[in-house]
């Protein structure tokens, strides 16, 4: 649980721009959901 919590903290970002922000918070989604798409194939 703690490694997860160290992950997320990595990947925040704390930028004061929206755009920006809002710009990584999709390429972080558009990860996970890649990840969960690849892992669901592969059970």
């Amino acid at each position: 649980m703690t490694e997860l919590l160290r992950l997320a903290r990595a990947l925040r970002n704390e930028c004061e721009d929206p755009r920006t922000r809002f710009a990584h918070r999709l390429r972080v989604g558009l990860a996970v959901a890649a990840l969960i798409l690849i892992l669901s194939f592969l059970e």
